[in-house]
């Protein structure tokens, strides 16, 4: 009993499950109050066809952290020593079974929607095996294939309900310059694996004064899509994550320019991780009536005989 709760931990660690929780909530209240606002909450939460795109963006994203997980055992022993013996206690054959089950399992679910879904997640699941395996060794490709593999989830829903809207891809821009930053701390806060395992990664090449010049540039550019958001779009009750995120991204700057730390750089990793869980909550804030209003009919519809 003992061993199969160790277990459970060690998959629950390599598999990230809260990573994708946050992910499905961001899928759902993106549907609900950016890209599908004229239907009802229930006829969202409850639409068969978009809930088998969401398991399978899931399937494939845990299946993506297995292999990753896979490619960077090394490096996490030195950059990771505590979650590596966590790892380790599922056995690499088991977590390659897995891996290659989920795989199967994304496509089975993603066929029942449509053959364009089979293929969306096929080249999906080839590109996270094609990253964890050569492309986050490569120089910048690796933080810009990664940024975009945590966006394309989102892709399926934009696709699903047709909606191309320009603020819709502004929000994703924001997103995804956030996740870039995320990825580029990570890197600085994992640069002695790196170095030893000669992953080509932008501190490792360019040193820690480039890196923090490149996340500089990038938060001006994060500040200048905030100020483009809120000066040519309504984004509701929301314009309080942004300004928010301003005071967040200043804060940012201050500690990366004062500190050289591990500990340091983990704490922005962190803050930045922070950043993106509050921008899905803040969602229901670009119309907190309208969320008022659906919740109640959802309520209603749940609850009320």
């Amino acid at each position: 009993m003992k061993d199969i709760f160790f277990k459970f931990i060690s998959l629950f660690s390599v598999i990230r499950l809260y990573n994708i929780f946050i992910i499905i909530i961001a899928q759902y209240f993106t549907s609900i109050f950016i890209i599908s606002v004229d239907n009802s909450i229930s006829s969202i939460l409850f639409d068969f066809q978009l809930f088998l795109l969401i398991l399978s963006s899931s399937i494939a994203i845990a299946s993506g952290y297995i292999i990753n997980n896979f490619y960077d055992y090394e490096k996490d022993l030195i950059n990771k020593p505590i979650k590596s013996k966590i790892d380790k206690v599922v056995r690499k054959r088991t977590k390659l079974s897995l891996y290659i089950i989920l795989n199967f399992l994304c496509i089975y679910t993603s066929s029942l929607v449509s053959w364009r879904a089979v293929l969306f997640f096929s080249i999906y699941i080839f590109i996270i095996w094609l990253y964890s395996h050569k492309l986050k060794r490569i120089l910048f490709v690796g933080n810009i294939v990664s940024s975009l593999l945590s966006v394309i989830p989102f892709l399926i829903i934009l696709i699903y309900y047709k909606n191309f809207e320009l603020i819709i891809f502004i929000y994703a821009i924001f997103l995804f310059l956030v996740v870039y930053m995320r990825e580029i701390i990570k890197d600085l806060e994992n640069i002695k694996g790196d170095f030893t395992l000669n992953y080509r990664t932008i501190p490792v090449v360019y040193g820690e004064e480039l890196s923090k010049y490149l996340l500089s540039t990038v938060s001006l550019f994060i500040v200048s899509i905030v100020y483009f958001l809120l000066s040519r779009f309504d984004t509701g009750m929301m314009y309080y994550y942004y300004y928010f995120s301003i005071t967040v991204i200043l804060l940012f700057m201050v500690v990366l320019w004062k500190y050289n730390s591990k500990k340091h750089y983990n704490f922005l990793h962190n803050l930045l991780k922070f950043l993106i869980v509050l921008g899905v909550l803040s969602i229901v804030l670009i119309d907190f009536d309208l969320f008022l209003d659906k919740f109640y009919l959802l309520f209603n519809y749940l609850i009320l005989p």
